[in-house]
């Protein structure tokens, strides 16, 4: 059986390499190899106009929609915080057009950090803005352990209580239409979210690229290997 293509969201950044400093699609080089570890092939998907979503991905066999910047608060109907970033709007458009795709279409879904709020605030959620205790530093990957929830899609994948690498200060409030919470930290903040099957779509606060569990990714790779496409 041929390996499953992975469609990964990118964010343009300015960069330098070389001789060159210019503005660049980027994507941390532990997302292709979390693709890799779990079984399939990784594509990198840069932003585009919202328009050619559905025809990327009746390309793919799976989608991740990767971490990065914070969901702009007008998409969920809420003024910013003080202490919100910048927005991302080319990028939001972009990835919100590709998740309304792949749920069209039941393309597998997986959406990490920002991409588990993306997809419930595609789904009608809001989040909250800016929560304590959920990163260490500035660019320093920390550590907290989730439970799944019996009988959940992600607890199918990961049973037990689990250590993650975690990096966020935003969460989910209002769950979005038809999703469902599948982990918790131990505050009670919602970890992971999910819609039910037939759906294959998950959504997990923190950065499995970061550790050394591939469960998630395995299981993203397995429903694109069913899914027929």
């Amino acid at each position: 059986m041929s390996q499953p293509l992975i469609g990964v969201t990118t964010y343009l950044d300015r960069a330098r390499w070389g001789v060159w400093d210019m503005r660049a699609a980027l994507l941390p080089e532990r997302y292709p190899r979390l693709v890799r570890e779990g079984g399939g092939l990784a594509v990198m998907l840069p932003p585009d106009v919202p328009g050619a979503a559905a025809a990327v991905v009746a390309r793919l066999d799976g989608l991740v929609v990767a971490g990065g910047a914070d969901v702009e608060p007008v998409r969920y109907g809420a003024e910013p915080d003080p202490r919100t970033g910048p927005p991302a709007r080319e990028r939001d458009a972009w990835e919100l057009a590709l998740i309304d795709a792949a749920l069209a279409s039941g393309t597998p879904l997986l959406g990490i950090c920002r991409g588990m709020q993306l997809l419930n605030v595609a789904r009608g959620g809001t989040l909250t803005q800016h929560l304590d205790g959920h990163a260490e530093a500035v660019g320093v990957i920390g550590r907290h352990t989730v439970k799944p929830v019996p009988g959940s899609l992600y607890g199918s994948l990961v049973p037990e209580a689990a250590e993650v690498p975690t990096y966020h200060h935003q969460a989910v409030d209002r769950l979005g239409a038809g999703l469902a919470p599948s982990a918790h930290a131990e505050d009670g903040t919602v970890e992971a979210v999910e819609l039910a099957a037939p759906a294959w779509a998950l959504g997990v606060q923190w950065h499995p690229e970061m550790g050394e569990d591939p469960r998630v990714m395995r299981g993203l790779v397995a429903a694109a290997s069913g899914a027929g496409r």
